[in-house]
């Protein structure tokens, strides 16, 4: 890279934003940071519009980067620089995925690549040209699903699920999530889904139109709702639905949410009338929790603690421990995730859930329920964990009933399991991926 002259030229609007996603791509893919924690960095001093525009270019280069790379390789035969192998991935994008005009995207990849590789603008120029005209027939004979996802992750999808759920659940991936709500008082879901263009998802979640900014809605300063995916909303679901069966509907009962930033089930089951303990160890987490509940007009006991050596003076009628994860059930939302874990990732999350599954056994009364639940799509994030716990300690699995989840069959195993793929609800728009037991206290 010696060979090539630097050259440094002042941004405008438009070269700015596209530098600025260059950087946020880069804080991912060599410095494995996540978008939301790079972004406010990489973003500093744009507008909010390009703002918009840094965020979703970056996250759609990540999301579609195995097919951007297969069309680039058509038309670079030798590797780049990074800065300029990156800029021509974000051209791409805009191109390919983003229906940017190609005159604009294309004059902007050359000139940023001219400000750092001058010689190579040329270069830059004929790529992107090439991809505009013969990229779309291109795109439209490659295996998406297959080239988007890192082959550890599909391997273990289609061993967990069978090759088309795990080809529906990559397919999935490829389109931004909607935005969900839950609603405080989940019987005015109709009229808030009414009030903000959106719809009532079968379990109660109301789901809003792409693109909703969350805090210009109608209801948010009021805290008459919060956002929450609709399979992240049904673990609490399940829990409030075994108190009930448990006989513990008469009077608000002490329940503790470990690991509960950032606050959606702990708001679940305050709204439901609960006395709720929120436990985390992080305070910057717990104290955005806080500001939820203020915002919310809801109440709960906060605790900054290590949940593998805090125990509550009193033990709890129920408890949700929705554990550490890798979080790939959310990928649809995160089209960083796959870039920033690896298979060798799974053995420490692993360790950690054992560990806090057998903590917080003890935190809650003989007979009491308590809820697992992870947003992982990994098998051994899932079952194997509570296996492991069952056969050591006094915990029994139970069954999910069906109509804890307003009688959704499909989100259930054979085994009476909380299992959502995000290729479920197709017809709706999908939701998260996540897995959900109920266990009980026996001695």
């Amino acid at each position: 890279m010696a060979q090539h002259h630097r050259k440094k030229t002042p941004l405008g609007p438009e070269l700015a934003a596209r530098m600025a996603a260059l950087q946020l791509l880069q804080a991912v893919l060599l410095k494995h940071r996540s978008i939301d924690d790079a972004f406010d960095a990489a973003a500093r001093g744009l507008e909010p519009r390009d703002r918009a525009f840094v965020r979703l270019l970056a996250a759609t280069t990540l999301r579609r980067l195995g097919q951007i790379d297969d069309v680039l390789m058509k038309f670079v035969a030798k590797e780049p620089p990074p800065d300029v192998r990156d800029l021509l991935r974000l051209g791409a994008a805009q191109l390919l995925f983003l229906g940017t005009p190609p005159h604009a995207a294309v004059a902007t990849t050359v000139d940023l690549v001219k400000a750092k590789y001058d010689r190579l603008s040329a270069l830059a120029n004929a790529v992107m040209r090439r991809v505009a005209d013969q990229g779309a027939g291109l795109i439209a004979a490659q295996d998406a699903a297959k080239l988007n996802t890192p082959d550890w992750l599909w391997e273990s999808w289609v061993a967990a699920y069978g090759d088309p759920a795990a080809r529906a659940t990559a397919e999935a991936h490829l389109h931004e999530a909607p935005l969900d709500i839950s609603v405080k008082d989940p019987a005015t879901a109709p009229v808030w889904a009414e009030k903000l263009g959106g719809l009532v998802l079968p379990t109660g979640t109301v789901r809003l139109p792409k693109g909703s900014k969350v805090q210009d809605l109608e209801g948010y300063s009021e805290g008459a709702w919060w956002v929450q995916d609709a399979a992240a909303a049904l673990p609490a679901k399940i829990l409030l639905h075994a108190l009930l069966q448990n006989g513990l509907q008469h009077g608000p009962q002490q329940i503790g949410d470990i690991c509960a930033a950032p606050g959606g089930k702990s708001a679940q089951l305050a709204a439901a009338g609960h006395s709720v303990t929120a436990v985390d160890i992080s305070a910057q987490r717990l104290g955005l929790t806080e500001e939820n509940f203020k915002r919310l007009g809801l109440t709960a006991h906060t605790v900054v603690a290590d949940a593998l050596t805090w125990r509550p003076e009193t033990p709890f009628d129920g408890l949700l421990l929705d554990a550490p994860c890798s979080a790939t059930g959310t990928i649809r939302r995160h089209p960083d995730l796959p870039f920033l874990k690896r298979p060798t990732s799974l053995e420490a999350f692993v360790t950690t859930q054992t560990a806090l599954l057998k903590a917080v056994v003890p935190m809650v009364k003989p007979g009491a329920p308590i809820v697992y639940s992870v947003c992982s799509l990994q098998p051994e994030e899932r079952r194997a964990v509570v296996d492991a716990v069952c056969g050591e300690t006094g915990l029994a699995r139970l069954k999910v009933p069906a109509a804890a989840i307003a009688g959704e069959n499909q989100f259930l195993t054979r085994d009476g399991e909380l299992r959502t793929l995000p290729s479920q609800w197709g017809e709706l728009g999908g939701l998260d991926g996540f897995y959900g037991v109920l266990l009980q206290r026996t001695i």
